[in-house]
């Protein structure tokens, strides 16, 4: 017979990314790294989080996709425009070359092998890049914008509204409606092919996409791992992506 002592908790990989020591005594120095509060929102969900650092060797992602059981793709830099076929507009911020190739072939890695997929700010972005989306290179660019998407109070609070589409994962997790925070520049602007939009601030920014010939391929632009320690919708999140990857055991 099965205890609960015998099931193994999901892994999930969280996608990571390099710090550079900017003083101290090895400066210019660069570290892996992610935020501390996807570790938590994971364990706290009953996974076991494990830091996905950066590389570009195709061998070593097909690899790390085979050990884990989700993936959480985490913010970051801006997404290099050249991707997507435009040149760099002056709000473009600063990129990450190598952790573009990188996300891009963690995240058609983990698809492909039917694993789900939580994608966080920087992670909708190159989720809608990766599959031939594009970017807004800076909210302002999009006519009609006029909510304020990179917040001033801080990282727990909910800043502003979303409406969730009706019959979508994000509404069975998050319902109709819902304040999330907010901390972006950028934003997806055309959808990829096979995506739909699920969520949307009040003046059209695209806030969630879904793939749609899969289970759980979900891209949020807000930062639910921000707010999951106090507000128990947003631990959900994680909840669902790690039910979604036991049963896959």
């Amino acid at each position: 017979m099965v205890t609960e002592m015998d099931r193994r908790n999901p892994i999930i990989g969280i996608s990571g990314n390099i710090i550079i020591d900017q003083g101290g005594i090895f400066p210019g120095y660069e570290r892996a790294y992610v935020n501390n509060n996807y570790i938590h929102s994971v364990v706290r969900a009953g996974g076991v989080p494990v830091i996905l650092p950066v590389v570009t060797d195709h061998k070593i992602i097909y690899q790390q996709v085979e050990n884990i059981d989700g993936l959480i793709v985490s913010g970051g830099q801006d997404v290099n425009p050249l991707l997507y076929g435009e040149e760099p507009e002056t709000k473009q911020g600063g990129i990450f070359p190598e952790r573009d190739e990188f996300d891009q072939l963690l995240i058609k890695t983990t698809i492909e092998a039917g694993k789900p997929v939580l994608a966080i700010c920087r992670g909708i972005q190159i989720l809608n890049v990766a599959y031939g989306g594009t970017l807004y290179q800076d909210v302002s660019n999009k006519e009609g914008a006029f909510v304020k998407h990179e917040q001033a109070g801080g990282p727990s609070y909910a800043t502003h509204t979303i409406q969730i589409e009706k019959g979508s994962l994000l509404e069975t997790i998050l319902g109709s409606e819902c304040r999330t925070n907010s901390f972006h520049h950028q934003a997806v602007k055309d959808i990829a092919p096979g995506f739909k939009v699920t969520a949307t601030a009040k003046d059209g920014i695209v806030e969630a996409i879904e793939k749609e010939d899969a289970y759980f391929v979900l891209g949020v632009q807000f930062h639910p791992e921000m707010m999951a320690e106090k507000h128990e919708n947003m631990m959900n999140l994680f909840k669902a992506l790690i039910n979604v990857a036991k049963k896959l055991e």
